[in-house]
């Protein structure tokens, strides 16, 4: 795919590696429709991004609102091509003590809100004659589990299943389906998690330009399964 030009769904655009794919995709030459639930924050990426940036304030667990925004917005000769499913959230705590709000608020965020804008984006993108492509963020935690991370684990595990169900069931449609499970990246996601930040941790802009080169693949090319971690994980201050 030729990014130039190219018009592109970013959800979870208001911090961290969506702030960075925004910039990526920008910079190569696309437009980016950056979906999040803080009109400030979004407001202050497009100040920074400028205006191939249109912000969208949309919380992503609502089905209805997502409905009828991409229905007002966009129809088959304005259907976007590239969808990047990154919007999650992660709480973490031994089974019998997570809240069960804090349960229903993952699978909710980072499964279900996968699927309603995959769902919406899919028939536009059938449509069109050109090859189309979504990006699934899950996690390595989508591949691993650990204590404490039940719920999250649970989540992720299931944009993988969801994601190697999707591409098997649109590759023939002309549209490519690609999980990233990324590992430790230096943002604000674990900002109140107590587990600070570091020097060894994957940056955003790395990530993000892991994004642009999955992209750029020739039409008839797919990396369905991407796993990416720091080559040295732990933090400078514990050598």
């Amino acid at each position: 795919m030729d990014i130039h030009s190219k018009t592109a769904i970013v959800t979870g655009a208001s911090s961290g590696i969506g702030i960075a794919f925004s910039e990526a995709l920008i910079n190569n030459g696309a437009t980016v429709y950056g979906l999040a639930r803080s009109t400030d924050k979004l407001q202050r990426v497009q100040q920074e991004l400028g205006d191939q940036f249109i912000p969208i304030t949309m919380d992503i667990t609502d089905h209805d609102a997502i409905e009828k925004w991409v229905s007002e917005t966009f129809d088959n000769s304005t259907a976007p091509d590239i969808l990047i499913n990154n919007a999650g959230l992660g709480r973490f705590a031994d089974v019998d003590e997570l809240p069960l709000d804090e349960w229903e608020a993952m699978v909710q965020t980072n499964l279900s809100g996968t699927f309603y804008m995959t769902r919406q984006f899919v028939p536009l993108m059938k449509a069109k004659d050109a090859t189309c492509h979504i990006i699934n963020i899950a996690s390595i935690a989508g591949k691993i589990g650990n204590p404490k991370m039940t719920g999250y684990n649970a989540s992720k595990f299931g944009v993988r299943g969801f994601s190697e169900a999707l591409f098997k069931e649109v590759r023939y449609d002309g549209i490519k389906v690609t999980c990233f499970y990324p590992g430790s990246i230096a943002t604000s996601f674990f900002g109140d998690k107590d587990i600070d930040t570091h020097s060894n941790m994957m940056q955003p802009d790395e990530v993000a330009q892991v994004l642009v080169n999955v992209l750029e693949t020739p039409d008839n090319f797919l990396i369905n399964d991407i796993t990416m971690r720091p080559l040295n994980p732990k933090s400078p201050d514990d050598s």
